[in-house]
This record gives C-alpha cells, structure tokens and sequence, in this order.
C-alpha cells in the first residue's frame, strides 16, 4: 500500500532536471532528466531539424545518440549537421546509421550507453507499441526523443498516437517553429528552428507575436 504525503513533503522531493537554454528553454523551459519526448509534425516541418537541435542542447548534460532510420548519413543530415554546427560536439554526439531494435537495446545495455537517444522516426522502427513500451522499461535511466510522422495535426497511426499520450513532454512542430504541447512550458512555449523559413511558413510579424495551434484536429 502505497503512503500519503503532504503537499509540502511532496514540493520537498528533489528532481534530476535539465535546465535549457534558448529557443528551448522559450520553448520547454526546465524537463526531467529521465524523460520521453514525443515530436511530430508533417513532413518538411521541421521535426528532423528539432531533434537535432534539442540534441545539441543536451550535449551540455551527457552523451547523446541520433539515430536517423529514415534518412541514415544523407547529403540532408550532412547540411543540417553543418547548420546547426554539430560537428563541434565531437565525441558527445554520436550518429547510428540504420539498426534494429534488438541491435539499438544492446548497445544501450553496455556501459558508459548514451544518456539521451534520439529515434527518426517511430514509423521506420516498424515495431508495436507494446515493443516500443517493453524497450522503454528496460531503459527508465535514459532520455528518449521519439520523432514521428504526423496525419493532419496528429500523429500518424494508432501507436504512435499511444506513444505521445504517454509522452512526458510533446513537441508539436510546423513551419519550422515547434509547440510545446506537454506538461513542461517555458517562457513562450515555442522554439523558432530555422527563422528564415518559419518567416515564410508563418510571417515574420505572426512569428514574432503570442501565438499557438490547436492539434486536437
């Protein structure tokens, strides 16, 4: 049987958090270490270039590996490696071509595994959500950013719509701009990726006012 606390006791439990910086920290603000994140979005949103970039900002907290199953080492991950200046990460931020689940689940087993792990996308994982929710507790020590696919506003198919339900934080993106949708909200509640293309996605004097979308469609 599980025991009550007060509120007070409660506010006294101390948390593992990432403090962001940026257009995250606008964005998020402050998140658990040990965390889902589920980002989705149409295609040529944005939502590669948002897991990319968010990696780089948890660089400053521990090892981080990007695993791009839809795009592996392409001439488009080159230019946002250059971009977005990953190349100075060096060792921090590592990039797995094309692997397995039961290939991906071993090596995060080892010692010195990666902290946070990123997955483009849950679609070309082409696993159940009971597979994705069984990997996930056999790795509650690390963080994961799961990008999806979106139908509309919402996220393609019926386990990915589980997977973001059970989310820690939810990152909608579009034109290049992404939405915290989640639990975890900082000072705007959105990131702007790339300026010149949400300018042309969402206008220059809309993007720099108060502003949100509706994803319930």
């Amino acid at each position: 049987m599980g025991r009550t606390l007060t509120a007070g006791q409660v506010l006294g439990i101390r948390h593992d958090t990432v403090e962001l910086t940026g257009e995250w920290g606008n964005c998020i603000g402050c998140m658990p270490r040990n965390c889902t994140v589920f980002l989705w979005g149409p295609s040529g949103g944005g939502k590669s270039t948002a897991a990319l970039s968010l990696c780089k900002e948890l660089i400053r907290y521990g090892r981080v590996l990007y695993v791009p199953l839809e795009d592996g080492y392409s001439l488009a991950l080159q230019n946002s490696i250059r971009r977005l200046d990953l190349a100075e990460c060096g060792q921090a931020f590592q990039i797995l071509d094309r692997t397995t689940l039961e290939e991906l689940d071993a090596r995060l087993s080892r010692r010195r595994a990666p902290d946070f792990i990123a997955i483009d996308s849950f679609q070309y994982m082409g696993i159940s959500y009971r597979q994705y929710a069984d990997f996930l507790a056999r790795h509650r020590n690390r963080t994961f950013i799961i990008v999806s696919h979106a139908d509309g506003r919402q996220p393609a198919g019926r386990a990915a719509k589980r997977v973001m339900y059970d989310a820690d934080l939810k990152i909608y993106v579009e034109g290049h701009v992404a939405f915290s949708k989640g639990r975890f909200f900082g000072p705007s509640g959105r990131a702007v990726l790339w300026r010149e293309k949400a300018e042309k996605h969402w206008g220059a004097e809309r993007l720099e006012g108060e502003y949100d979308i509706d994803t319930e469609q």
